[in-house]
C-alpha cells in the first residue's frame, strides 16, 4: 500500500525474505537468535536482575542501535514504522535501541502495535519492569501510535496516557487467490487423505490461546454423526513452538484420546511452495485453504484475526470462538459463521454438519462474508487512513 502511495520502502530485521537490495539484515535483531532467546528467558523468569544481565542488554542494544543508524544513513530513511517491536517485548534490546534512536533523532515514527505485554501473562513476571515502562511502548513526541483493535486503543490510553489511531488488520481482497491447479491437485494424496475425507483446517500456531482443543472436539463429535462417519481430519498449519512444547504435547495427546486424526506436517506444509530433498512437493498455506472443507478458529484471545480474514478471502465456512476482539470489532459487522462461546455444543455440531452437507448454503455464506471482508477490511481502508497519519509529519507527506 505504501508503494501504491508512491513511498519507497526499506526493511530492517533479523531475518528477511524481502529483496536484498531493499533490506538490512542484522542477526542480533532476530528474537530467536540463541543469545537473544536466552536473555529473554532469563529476564522473564527471574524476579531480580543480576548486574551482568543489565550489561548484556546494554551491549546488544548498543550494537543494534549502531546498525539502525547505518540503515537510516545508507537508505536515506525519513520515516520509521516499527512493526510490533515497541509493543510486545519479544526482543527487549531491540525495543530499547529503537526507542533511543527515535529520542536522539526525533525521527518521525508510526509505531504499529499488534499486541501489548499486558495481554500476555508470561510478560507480567520477571525483572523487566523498567524496560517495559521505557520502550513498550515509549512516550515520545515524534511517535504516532497505531493499534489494530478498539480494546487496545482504550488500554493504551488508560495504562500509558497515549492516544492512538485504530486501523484493523486488512487483506488484499482485490488480488487473485491461489486456485485449484496441477500443483495442489496432489495435496490430499501427499497428506494420505482420500477424496471423501473432510479436512478441517486450523490455520494457526500451536499455542494455548488458539483453543485447539475445541477444534479437536468438534472433529471428534462430527465424526460420530452419520454424515461425518469418521471422515473428519484436523490439519494444523503452523508447527512453531515459540511458547514451548507443553501445549503441543497436550494437543497431540488430546487428539489421540478422542481418536481424531491430527495432521501436523511441516515437511509438507510451509508458508510458500517449495521442494523437499527427495523432490516431492512442499505446499503453501494457500494450498491448504484450497484443499480444506472447513476452517476452525476457536481462539480464546487474538489481537485481531488474520486467519479469519484469510478464511473469508478463500470463501471457506468458519467456526469462530467469541473472543473479546471478535465480539467487539468484527462480529457486529454481520459475518455468517458458526459461533461458539468457549465450548462446543450439540448445536455447534449440527450447524457444522448442515453447512458441510449443503453446498448452496456454503456458497451463500462465503459470498456474503467475502463482500463484507472487502468492504470493511480491504487495502482500500488502509489507503484511506494512511494519509491522515502522514498529516502529522508534514515534511514526510
Amino acid at each position: 500500500v505504501l508503494t501504491d502511495l508512491d513511498y519507497e520502502t526499506f526493511f530492517f530485521s533479523g531475518l528477511s525474505d524481502w529483496h536484498p537490495e531493499r533490506s538490512r539484515v542484522v542477526p542480533s535483531a532476530y528474537f530467536l537468535q540463541p543469545a537473544i532467546h536466552a536473555l529473554h528467558k532469563e529476564i522473564f523468569r527471574d524476579a531480580s536482575r543480576r548486574r551482568g544481565l543489565t550489561a548484556d542488554v546494554g551491549e546488544i542494544k548498543g550494537g543494534i542501535k549502531s546498525e539502525l543508524y547505518r540503515f537510516i544513513e545508507d537508505f536515506g530513511i525519513d520515516l520509521l514504522i516499527p512493526e510490533n517491536a515497541l509493543a510486545i517485548p519479544m526482543h527487549i534490546p531491540l525495543g530499547l535501541a529503537i526507542t533511543e534512536l527515535i529520542a536522539e533523532t526525533e525521527m518521525p515514527t508510526i509505531a504499529h502495535h499488534h499486541d501489548f505485554y499486558w495481554e500476555r501473562p508470561r510478560f507480567l513476571t520477571g525483572c523487566a519492569e523498567d524496560y517495559l515502562g521505557r520502550s513498550f511502548p515509549p512516550r515520545l513526541h515524534s511517535i504516532s501510535h497505531v493499534v489494530i483493535n478498539s480494546e487496545a486503543r482504550q488500554q493504551l490510553a488508560f495504562r500509558c496516557g497515549l492516544s492512538s489511531f485504530m486501523i484493523p488488520n486488512v487483506w488484499n481482497f482485490d488480488a487473485e487467490p491461489v486456485k485449484p491447479d496441477s500443483y495442489n491437485a496432489t495435496f490430499r494424496d501427499d497428506f494420505g487423505l482420500s477424496p471423501e475425507d473432510v479436512i478441517f483446517l486450523q490455520p494457526t500456531r500451536i499455542v494455548a490461546r488458539k483453543g485447539i482443543e475445541n477444534a479437536i472436539e468438534l472433529v471428534a463429535r462430527y465424526n460420530m454423526t452419520p454424515q461425518g462417519a469418521g471422515r473428519g481430519k484436523l490439519l494444523v498449519s503452523h508447527p512453531e513452538l515459540d511458547e514451548g512444547n507443553a501445549y503441543f504435547n497436550r494437543i497431540v495427546e488430546y487428539a489421540a484420546l478422542l481418536n481424531v486424526p491430527l495432521l501436523i506436517r511441516p515437511d509438507l506444509l510451509s508458508h510458500e511452495r517449495a521442494s523437499r530433498p527427495d523432490g516431492g512437493k512442499v505446499y503453501s498455506l494457500w494450498d491448504a485453504y484450497v484443499a480444506c472443507d472447513f476452517v476452525t478458529y476457536p481462539s480464546t484471545y487474538e489481537g485481531f484475526g488474520n486467519a479469519f480474514l484469510e478464511a473469508v478471502y478463500y470463501r471457506k465456512p468458519i467456526l469462530v470462538n467469541q473472543y473479546a476482539i471478535y465480539a467487539q470489532d468484527i462480529d457486529p459487522i454481520g459475518f455468517k459463521v458458526v459461533s461458539i462461546d468457549g465450548f462446543i455444543t450439540k448445536d455447534t455440531v449440527r450447524q457444522v454438519s448442515e453447512l458441510l452437507g449443503d453446498p448452496g448454503m456454503r456458497e451463500e455464506w462465503a459470498e456474503h462474508n467475502f463482500r463484507l471482508g472487502k468492504r470493511f477490511f480491504s487495502y482500500d481502508l488502509l489507503r484511506k487512513r494512511l494519509p491522515y497519519l502522514f498529516m502529522n509529519f508534514g515534511a514526510v507527506s
